[in-house]
């Protein structure tokens, strides 16, 4: 097997549930080893989070972010099993946690009693809400979603916040996590010195909130909910068909001409009122109108076709048993199987030339 390319990295891994979770995956992916610490007799808060469950009776959310890994079973209430934790820490160059703030330190497990112990250690803490004013908060996804302001532009009209459709934050946060881990990293190896990585699931969200958070605090916009509508591009949203939705990401005015053109009118690349994408968003309402009437001449699937062959971002919304007999269709592997693993798994998407992922163990039993 090519080495990965974290191959002889150590990472002890005290987190649950999916954010923690997910980094180290992404770790044991590139190669690392990863011991997950989990409490005797119960483990994972994911084990039991089912259903759905696979083949062999394992709750699939446990499935999902811990491949790669071995399981220990520890009490850290036990001073021994304190003592067993710090002595796995001693060969390892990454910790993982996402307690809330302070749970570690009262344990004897924080970053500073662990430098004292693995000096170039690389400790990163995921929380909900910093480790500072929103401490005690719980960081569950759903509660950012709702505080963080996602909600307030996801749903169906104003009025009907609605989240989204998995821990979109959980995951973001997982995947910035992973990016300060890797950056401390290729600093430890310039240096020798190991740092603390903090993120939390607020702090996330708001980055993630891109053009959204952007547009508030460059010009004092607070977004609303505008359904599939996009607040500064159209036509940039789903429309009905003869038979079921589609999604149109119209993104230049070359793209709308050749739109315009495919669905039988391209009289509306000429009028005033649709002539450039500012223009096309102030009459969005009229320019919709339009557009609904022509698609519900044929179904999604003849409108994906010929909007695709003129170049037009366009596709029906899939459920996931469309999404991934189209991933196949376009050669991509989305899916892996894994040793030891009743079923098959999500492959990593991340491709490297010189040290590509494997896919070593299922997720593993409860030691």
């Amino acid at each position: 097997m090519t080495p990965g390319a974290l191959d002889g990295i150590t990472v002890v891994d005290f987190s649950r549930v999916l954010a923690g979770p997910y980094a180290t995956m992404m770790l044991g992916d590139f190669g690392a080893e990863v011991i997950k610490i989990e409490r005797p007799g119960a483990g994972d808060d994911t084990r039991a989070w089912g259903p759905p469950y696979d083949s062999a009776g394992v709750a699939t959310y446990f499935n999902a972010v811990n491949r790669n890994k071995r399981s220990v079973a520890l009490d850290l209430t036990d001073p021994e099993d304190v003592a067993r934790a710090r002595d796995l820490v001693a060969r390892a160059d990454i910790v993982v946690e996402n307690f809330r703030p302070g749970a570690m330190e009262r344990l004897g497990l924080g970053y500073d009693d662990l430098k004292a112990i693995r000096p170039d250690v690389i400790y990163c803490s995921i929380t909900g809400f910093g480790r500072d004013g929103g401490a005690a908060l719980p960081g569950y996804d759903l509660l950012v979603q709702a505080v963080g302001g996602l909600m307030s532009v996801t749903g169906p009209e104003p009025g009907q916040p609605t989240k989204a459709g998995v821990a979109l934050v959980d995951v973001l946060a997982g995947l910035h996590a992973l990016a300060g881990i890797l950056a401390a990293l290729a600093h430890r190896d310039r240096t020798g010195e190991g740092q603390r990585v903090d993120t939390n699931l607020f702090s996330v969200l708001l980055s993630s909130l891109v053009n959204q958070a952007s547009g508030y605090l460059g010009a004092g916009v607070i977004p609303t909910i505008m359904g599939n509508r996009h607040p500064s591009i159209a036509p940039y949203q789903t429309f009905d068909t003869a038979d079921r939705p589609i999604a149109v990401a119209v993104g230049n005015d070359k793209q709308f001409a050749a739109f315009a053109a495919v669905i039988g009118a391209p009289e509306l690349a000429e009028d005033p009122r649709f002539l450039s994408n500012p223009a096309r968003v102030a009459n969005r309402d009229a320019l919709c109108v339009v557009i609904e009437s022509a698609l519900t001449a044929h179904g999604a699937d003849h409108w994906h076709r010929e909007l695709g062959a003129a170049g037009v971002p366009a596709g029906p919304i899939n459920d996931l048993a469309e999404a991934f007999a189209f991933a196949e269709q376009l050669g991509i592997a989305a899916t892996v199987p894994v040793p030891g693993s009743s079923t098959p798994q999500v492959a990593n998407p991340i491709d490297l030339s010189a040290t590509p992922v494997s896919y070593r163990s299922a997720p593993p039993p409860l030691s």
